[in-house]
């Protein structure tokens, strides 16, 4: 009995470690097909040179007043998981789609959002109702409304450390700003690539974003230890009290920053920092005092965000002399 099951177990071993390889084959040929379906043809654009900084409106956004949904009636659609927030899909009443989120991040999310915007670049199409019923769910205070056109597909994500723009201003640029509002919340799932659908030409444009910037506008240690601890969201008074520049040394400029990734933080120069200084300081203080207004802060808030950033800005600008210092309050 025993030489028969052991003769038993013998040849499904070998049955097993025969089929091994094959299973291991095939398994490496799904996932070539499954890189291969994630390979994106186009032209990748993270920012764009805008030439009319000191006109954009923060109030609207990059959606302007012709995609502001219509909150007459919002419809459930289903939920989506993953993430802080509370987040549901919905429809408004022209029949178009959007991300509800609810929660401390919605307000932090829509004014980041405003800040990048106008200065060039890529973002959500994203507007804050100060109060939206979603039927089915109930009514609500502060809920950030992201579309979701129906002709933009979310082709997956982008990496902080590999990307088509690593050796750019733009892209160290859009570091700086990241520690500009404070987000200590710099992961890949928060990046998206968004294509035109249906696009099979490879002629279009592939949109670098950063989908969520709800973890700003707060604080967090620069001690790793207490990083998790200390971090805040969405308070302006931690923002404002938080440091934003550390030193000079050697050309290479050393901001303060408690967060994820701190290694994308090393080599940013003055150069760097010059590059978007000379962005910022064509925003008026009227402009950036909008991008808190869009996202329903109180007046007191909204001076003291704008203040601070405005504050940030300065020191960028102060460590050249000869550029022009930022424009007066109430100017535009």
């Amino acid at each position: 009995m025993f030489r028969t099951k052991s003769s038993y177990w013998s040849v499904w071993l070998m049955i097993l470690m025969l089929a091994l390889p094959f299973a291991a084959s095939a398994q490496d040929d799904k996932q070539k097909d499954k890189s291969n379906k994630k390979q994106l043809t186009g032209t990748p654009v993270l920012w764009r040179e805008p030439a009319d900084i000191a006109s954009r409106n923060l109030i609207l956004g990059a959606g302007g007043e012709e995609m502001k949904p219509d909150l007459s009636r919002l419809t459930f659609v289903e939920d989506r998981k993953g993430g802080y927030s509370t987040k549901y899909l919905v429809r408004d009443a022209k029949g178009n789609e959007w991300v509800a989120k609810l929660g401390k991040e919605a307000q932090s999310d829509t004014a980041a959002n405003r800040l990048l915007w106008a200065l060039g670049y890529e973002t959500e199409i994203a507007y804050l109702a100060p109060k939206a019923t979603i039927e089915g769910k109930g009514e609500f205070e502060n809920v950030r409304l992201e579309a979701r056109p129906a002709n933009v597909k979310r082709a997956g994500n982008w990496m902080w450390e590999k990307n088509p723009f690593l050796n750019t201003p733009e892209f160290r640029g859009l570091k700086i700003m990241m520690l500009m509002i404070n987000n200590w919340d710099m992961k890949d799932d928060n990046n998206e690539i968004l294509a035109n659908r249906g696009d099979t030409t490879g002629a279009g444009e592939l949109r670098y974003i950063i989908s969520d910037l709800g973890a700003t506008f707060g604080h967090a240690s620069t001690t790793p230890i207490l990083w998790r601890i200390t971090r805040s969201r969405n308070n302006p008074k931690n923002f404002s009290k938080s440091k934003f520049l550390d030193k000079v040394k050697d050309n290479r400029v050393v901001l303060h920053y408690g967060g994820k990734n701190r290694g994308l933080m090393r080599n940013i120069s003055v150069q760097d920092a010059m590059w978007v200084a000379s962005l910022l300081s064509q925003l008026s203080d009227a402009q950036i005092r909008d991008a808190f207004r869009a996202a329903n802060y109180t007046p007191a808030q909204i001076n003291l965000l704008a203040q601070t950033v405005r504050e940030r800005s300065n020191e960028l600008l102060s460590l050249q002399p000869n550029i022009r210092m930022s424009r007066s309050a109430g100017d535009r």
